[in-house]
């Protein structure tokens, strides 16, 4: 059973073992493996995690699960895997939308219902906070896309964004509303 909790800078360690993990796996057919370095380098460092989740507002959650085959020798308890992660932000930009900035999953665990468990958190989370929209960007080769239609987010505008280094981000946004 995949569980999800509120992540805090403690967690940035987690964040970024999955995201290494990810990423080039995620990325390989769309990105070159420089701008892959660059970007995880760019959002990924602990001082760029700890600033949106400290000074951004970007509220991040885990997913994991308890593996029953692996406990703890000395207490018994049983080991918390985890296999992705998200970051949202409430009230985006000041237009009351809800941004969903990040969401991966481990590859292994990909299509095991944790994306959908994370999509159906945070759309909780604006309801319960009076959004009435989900917003995200993704970059316009990402199969994931398919994955984001499955859940009602439709495609409202492309943005090629530079990020820097000669790399860009060249996006769809894509909204869902609530």
């Amino acid at each position: 059973m995949i569980h999800i909790r509120n992540a805090f800078t403690d967690d940035i360690p987690i964040i970024r073992d999955i995201a290494y993990k990810t990423w080039p796996i995620a990325f390989r057919d769309i990105l070159k493996p420089q701008q892959i370095d660059y970007m995880l380098d760019m959002m990924y460092s602990a001082t760029s995690l700890a600033e949106q989740i400290d000074i951004k507002g970007h509220r991040f959650l885990l997913a994991f699960f308890y593996d029953l085959e692996n406990t703890n020798n000395e207490s018994g308890q049983r080991e918390c895997r985890y296999i992705g992660y998200s970051s949202y932000e409430l009230n985006f930009d000041k237009t009351g939308k809800t941004k969903i900035h990040k969401i991966y999953i481990l590859p292994k665990f990909q299509g095991s219902g944790c994306g959908k468990a994370m999509i159906k958190e945070i759309e909780k989370i604006a309801r319960f906070n009076n959004s009435g929209i989900l917003s995200l960007n993704v970059n316009r080769s990402n199969r994931a896309i398919t994955f984001y239609k499955n859940f009602g987010f439709k495609i409202i505008n492309e943005e090629n964004i530079d990020i820097g280094n000669g790399f860009f981000m060249e996006d769809y946004v894509m909204e869902k509303v609530l």
